[in-house]
């Protein structure tokens, strides 16, 4: 687990990823600082994952999956984003 301290007047989130998300980033969940009024597609492109979306990247925030991208992050939140899953 990664921790980054919260700042004053920060929101501070915690992050899951799954499957190959998690070996990419090199963890599986990450504790991060924010600035209040940070959105979800922030969060998204800070990690680069923009281009997972069209790929099929499902984002749950607090357990609620597809969350949509202009919502505004709240102190404690949860965000797991979930690769698509392949197979046969």
């Amino acid at each position: 687990m990664v921790s980054i301290l919260p700042d004053e007047g920060a929101i501070k989130v915690k992050l899951l990823f799954f499957g190959p998300l998690a070996e990419n980033i090199g963890h599986k969940m990450i504790e991060l600082s924010l600035l209040d009024g940070t959105t979800v597609k922030e969060l998204v492109e800070r990690f680069n994952l923009t281009s997972m979306l069209s790929k099929g990247l499902l984002i749950a925030v607090n357990g609620e999956i597809g969350a949509d991208l202009d919502l505004l992050l709240g102190d404690s939140y949860e965000i797991a984003f979930l690769p698509p899953v392949s197979g046969g």
